[in-house]
């Protein structure tokens, strides 16, 4: 649809506005979110009736979610991927490679997801999906993705790993980029799924990475900007705010109906391809010590996780009353609201942090 559009625009001037990324993005937020919010009610209702008893939830977990969280169906990634997907399909340049990666490896990524919530809700389990067998296609996937960002991209700065508030430092890992970013893709898609444990946790942080990235993507696929900005100018780059556009979007649709108490859990549908598409629209644009940054509560939430595994295993001491951390304070007598708003505010504060660090280059 995008490419007839700007086809016309030499014709008619006023179409001349469907060149513009801003004009495209806010178009993607839009029809991303009437999309959810309209489909979404049939999407839940379809989804409940298949799924039956809905979500398994974790015995392990905190006693009062067997009561109240009971019965609520999974899979509600569906609706944020639909409603991203169709976004981007009407709003994105198709013939940026960029674009591509990122929208790829998240429908993959939402693909191992939506089995694993097959698994669980089919066997009534909360263990689906082999732990090694999916990170090994995670893996996989990250690392085709990231060699065909590196292919795209220009040397040196595609196999290189900019520092944060130093323009002039580069470091080249050469070929070993390539690992290092499928552990940034694997590692977001992860912390992002460890995050969604309580209604409407994970969506919000997800959303302000994305429209942070949103802005992130615009400045760097922007020579005028980046010069101003001091950051690298990666060509190509400025269209993936599209999609960070959609995901925010999306995202607003899904929380009318996640938020509590939940209608609907995104699961690891949602959870993996989301945190997939932010650690690749970090890699694209060289911004992979920034993602960090600005989904810093994610970090929080996977180190929490590996914190209380080693401590267990090797001393048999909990350093937490229960991982991820979100439970710790839960266990601490903190409201599930509380505990949702508080971890929202510190989204908002590090992503404000990861814009910070544009200028202070």
């Amino acid at each position: 649809m995008l490419y007839w559009l700007t086809e016309l625009t030499t014709e008619f001037a006023f179409l001349n506005v469907f060149r513009y990324i801003t004009f495209r993005t806010g178009g993607a937020v839009l029809t991303a979110f009437l999309f959810v919010f309209l489909f979404g009610p049939r999407i839940i209702k379809s989804l409940r009736l298949r799924q039956g008893k809905g979500q398994p939830i974790r015995k392990e977990g905190p006693e009062r979610h067997l009561l109240q969280k009971q019965g609520t169906p999974t899979m509600g990634g569906l609706m944020i991927l639909s409603g991203m997907t169709v976004a981007v399909l009407l709003w994105g340049t198709l013939r940026n490679s960029y674009v591509w990666a990122v929208l790829l490896l998240t429908l993959v990524y939402g693909a191992v997801g939506l089995y694993d919530d097959y698994l669980k809700v089919t066997k009534q389990s909360a263990e689906g999906f082999r732990g090694r067998i999916k990170i090994v296609i995670e893996t996989a996937a990250a690392l085709v993705v990231t060699a065909f960002i590196v292919h795209v991209g220009q040397e040196p700065l595609a196999t290189s790993l900019a520092i944060p508030f130093f323009k002039s430092v580069l470091i080249n890992l050469g070929w070993l980029f390539i690992p290092f970013g499928a552990f940034i893709i694997v590692g977001a898609g992860n912390a992002v799924n460890l995050t969604d444990g309580l209604d409407g946790l994970a969506i919000v942080p997800v959303m302000i990475a994305a429209a942070t990235f949103g802005f992130i993507s615009y400045f760097v696929g922007n020579i005028l900007f980046a010069d101003y900005l001091q950051i690298h100018f990666v060509a190509g780059t400025g269209e993936l705010a599209v999609i960070c556009g959609a995901l925010v979007g999306a995202g607003l649709g899904f929380l009318w109906f996640n938020a509590p108490p939940a209608q609907i859990f995104m699961g690891d549908t949602g959870s993996l391809a989301l945190g997939g598409a932010l650690g690749t629209i970090a890699v694209a644009t060289k911004h992979e010590l920034v993602l960090a940054i600005v989904g810093g509560l994610f970090v929080l939430e996977a180190a929490s996780v590996i914190v209380q595994v080693t401590s267990y295993k090797l001393f048999g001491k909990r350093v937490f009353r229960m991982a991820p951390l979100h439970h710790h304070f839960e266990q601490k007598g903190w409201a599930e609201s509380t505990v949702v708003i508080r971890f929202w505010i510190i989204s908002v504060a590090l992503a404000l942090a990861g814009l910070a660090t544009l200028k202070l280059r």
